[in-house]
Parts: structure tokens; C-alpha cells; sequence
């Protein structure tokens, strides 16, 4: 998922802000409990308002979120 989310960033970077998560970084255990963020990979769109807007679970192509992108950003 690394180059595909890469290739994302690269793409939407300007528009979206991407914001790693891991699962073992204790660092991120508050964010990690505010989006029940538990399982790797996990991808979260929240909006400007830090509601989530749409989220996935597991292996997605770019396809699945550059659909979604389009539709928060037109």
C-alpha cells in the first residue's frame, strides 16, 4: 500500500493532508483511540471538521480513494 498511498500524497498533497498512523507508535494512541483506529491498513478520510467522511479497511487500489477524493474536492 506504501507506493500507492506515495503516488496519492504526491498527487493530493496540496489539497489533502496525509497523516500516518502506525499501530505500534504509542505516539499516535490518542488518535488511534479517537478514529477506532485498530486494524493495519486502515485509511480515514475526515473532513476539515474532523467528522469522518469515509473510511476503508485492508488493501484498496488508488481507483477507491481517488474517487472519493474527487468528490470532496469538486
Amino acid at each position: 500500500m506504501k507506493p500507492i498511498v506515495d503516488e496519492l500524497e504526491t498527487v493530493y498533497g496540496d489539497d489533502i493532508e496525509f497523516v500516518l498512523l502506525n499501530i505500534d507508535d504509542p505516539t499516535t494512541q490518542e488518535a488511534q483511540r479517537q478514529y477506532n483506529f485498530r486494524y493495519q491498513p486502515h485509511f480515514i478520510l475526515v473532513g476539515p471538521d474532523g467528522e469522518i467522511i469515509e473510511q476503508w479497511l485492508g488493501y484498496n487500489s488508488a481507483n477507491v480513494f481517488e474517487q472519493s477524493f474527487a468528490n470532496i474536492l469538486n
